[in-house]
């Protein structure tokens, strides 16, 4: 599965944002003896003249799962009081893992759009602005405590609880002073499981993905033939990775209720906006029958300010612990477009694409869940590679 989207994560990003340009497709509909001249009616006017042109094209795409392995929660409980064992602290149950960072499945493919704007002059020289996006993909699992694999549990019904290893919170987190109906003995004592996620029943995690994409430039010629052109072009580069990570733990008291005050909420978001110049060449080839394929290739160094934000809140919204952290650094781009230009009647052109873009040292959350209530700072390291698969279609006009 995993070649199948490093193959599908190229070919979106298409047409680049000048849409491709040839006086010779347009000799066969009008210059060729016996072949008669396309009238469009339409008000659009020939590539090959000055004038504004603009495309629109629909996007389909996947990125780099930038979330690392994380256990989140394990089947048990913590007898928090000692009342149960008579040593505070000790852990009741089998240890299975419950919940997994990694346990979101297989990835889905993002839909999105993109839309260009342009202005080419009688030089040949051409400026452009264009803008995309994917839209953001949610990926979700959850844990119940009640219902272990195969519904094996110890005969005291220890392992049909959730545990997650949270510390240094405030007593607004303890939960429900009695849990739901346990007994080993002592018949649940009052405020033994301390912690919403000590003695929990339900756990959902959830990550969110997204990713938006700018650039303002102007495209030069070089080197032009009636079947070939090569050009080169620079101007400013934007890209956007958002990402947030969610999980919902939820506790009930001895009557199976759960009271928003019961329930804890956290979230970790990444946002990783990135700026800065790019340059970059491409060479355009006629293949006949009004068909062009061009190949792009353009380089950036983008300052990426990453902007992380951690949460914990109870679920009435009464209490809330936060941090926010900035980072500066420099990201290198390489961005490799492979388009697909036909022109089935003059001023108008269809666009089909594939796009292959490249991000070193990025940050993404290795450990998504900070433990630690009282110091939330969860691992999010740089990351050597993260990629960007895009395929493209669409139409330009030409005015």
């Amino acid at each position: 599965m995993c070649h199948r989207l490093l193959g599908l994560i190229g070919v979106v990003m298409a047409v680049f944002a000048t849409p491709a340009i040839s006086l010779a497709q347009y000799a066969e509909s009008s210059s060729i003896p016996g072949r008669p001249e396309i009238i469009a009616p339409l008000p659009t006017g020939k590539p090959d003249e000055n004038g504004f042109w603009g495309a629109l094209q629909v996007l389909v795409g996947s990125q780099s799962f930038a979330l690392g392995k994380q256990d989140i929660a394990v089947r048990g409980l913590i007898d928090s009081g000692g009342l149960l064992t008579g040593q505070p602290g000790t852990y009741i149950g089998n240890g299975q893992v419950a919940l997994r960072s990694e346990d979101f499945g297989r990835r889905s493919y993002q839909p999105g759009y993109q839309f260009s704007l342009g202005y080419k002059f009688d030089n040949g020289l051409s400026v452009y602005g264009k803008w995309g996006q994917l839209v953001r993909t949610k990926y979700s699992t959850g844990a119940s405590g009640p219902s272990p694999a195969f519904f094996t549990a110890r005969t005291d019904l220890a392992d049909t609880f959730l545990l997650s290893p949270v510390f240094n919170f405030n007593p607004l987190y303890s939960g429900p002073d009695i849990k739901t109906v346990f007994d080993l003995g002592l018949n649940n004592p009052v405020g033994n499981f301390n912690g919403i996620w000590n003695g929990a029943i339900q756990m959902d995690i959830q990550f969110e993905q997204g990713f938006t994409q700018g650039e303002i430039g102007a495209r030069v010629p070089m080197f032009e033939t009636d079947f070939s052109r090569v050009y080169g072009f620079a101007g400013g580069r934007h890209a956007w990775f958002f990402e947030r990570f969610y999980w919902r733990t939820v506790a009930t008291d001895i009557d199976g209720n759960s009271l928003p005050q019961d329930v804890a909420i956290y979230t970790n978001t990444l946002s990783q906006r990135m700026y800065g110049p790019f340059l970059g060449c491409g060479h355009e080839i006629y293949l006949g029958k009004r068909l062009a394929i061009g190949l792009d290739l353009s380089a950036a160094g983008l300052v990426d300010l990453s902007k992380q934000r951690v949460k914990y809140k109870l679920g009435d919204e009464s209490t809330s612990t936060k941090r926010k952290r900035l980072d500066y650094e420099i990201v290198p781009n390489i961005n490799l477009d492979l388009n697909w230009m036909w022109y089935p009647i003059e001023g108008v052109q269809l666009q089909a694409g594939y796009s292959f873009q490249s991000y070193f040292g990025t940050r993404y959350m290795k450990e998504p869940v900070a433990f630690n209530f009282g110091a939330l700072d969860p691992a999010t390291p740089l990351r050597g590679y993260r990629y960007v698969s895009l395929f493209s279609f669409g139409v330009g006009f030409f005015f």
